[in-house]
């Protein structure tokens, strides 16, 4: 089922740096969010918080409050391999596991949770290859390796081994920024797909991906270098699009400056 995720006041920290600073916001269940700004306003930072990923860094921190159903992540007694189990993760780059087989790598999380059962994983493995429109292409050579797909296969692959596990929201890294327009537009469609089963949040610096891909988007920044990164408008795709209430957003998506 898919989760309603509430930031309240998220502060996030590299060391002695603000990277974000008092972000608020809340992404509904089964919908897209793209969070836009320029390089360095801390979009991937706040991403990462959501799922816990940020505090692997040495010194990194967050405070405030950040919510997945109205139960804090951050609370001491929660299970940080849970939440990642909960909320799963695309990254940039494709990054199939490389010793591995397409059918391996998709099943690589089930197996980590102790699933051993073959039938078990033979379903799953089909099951997360047809929603991530990978099935038709693959399933003569699921034993050949992840590693041997083309760029637009490997990171379908990856969200095929992402949705496998069933989580409840997908975060998606700038998941198009290094594939083709054929490829990136296979991984749009997959995304009108599986906002039916999944909240999915997506960080992109392509304009024209934003509004064709989501529901609602967040526009981050900055006032200057050295400073941390704001949440300044957040609102319906549409409407961020064709009528921002904020000029600073405005002159970013018109391309002014970033």
């Amino acid at each position: 089922m898919a989760k309603r995720i509430e930031a309240s006041n998220v502060t996030a920290y590299y060391g002695g740096f603000k990277a974000i600073e008092n972000i608020n916001l809340t992404v509904e269940p089964k919908t897209v969010t793209a969070l836009i700004g320029p390089s360095g306003c801390g979009k991937s930072t706040f991403l990462r918080s959501i799922n816990r990923m940020h505090e692997v860094l040495p010194g990194a921190r967050v405070e405030g409050s950040l919510t997945i159903d109205g139960q804090d992540i951050y609370d001491r007694d929660v299970d940080v391999t849970a939440v990642r189990r909960m909320i799963g993760m695309v990254f940039q780059r494709p990054n199939p596991f490389p010793t591995m087989s397409i059918y391996e790598n998709v099943v690589a999380g089930l197996r980590l949770n102790g699933v051993r059962r073959k039938s078990i994983l033979d379903e799953a493995a089909e099951k997360a290859l047809r929603s991530a429109n990978l099935w038709d292409e693959v399933k003569d050579r699921l034993g050949k390796p992840g590693a041997g797909l083309s760029g637009g296969q490997q990171q379908r692959l990856c969200i095929a081994r992402t949705i496998a596990v069933e989580p409840q929201v997908v975060l998606m890294d700038e998941p198009c920024s290094a594939l083709d327009p054929i490829s990136t537009l296979a991984i749009e469609d997959l995304m009108f797909q599986l906002k039916d089963k999944f909240t999915i949040i997506i960080v992109t610096h392509n304009m024209q991906q934003a509004a064709r891909v989501s529901d609602r988007t967040a526009f981050f920044s900055i006032e200057k270098t050295g400073d941390p990164g704001r949440l300044i408008e957040y609102d319906n795709t549409q409407k961020i699009f064709s009528n921002p209430s904020v000029k600073k957003t405005e002159d970013y998506i018109t391309g002014r400056f970033g």
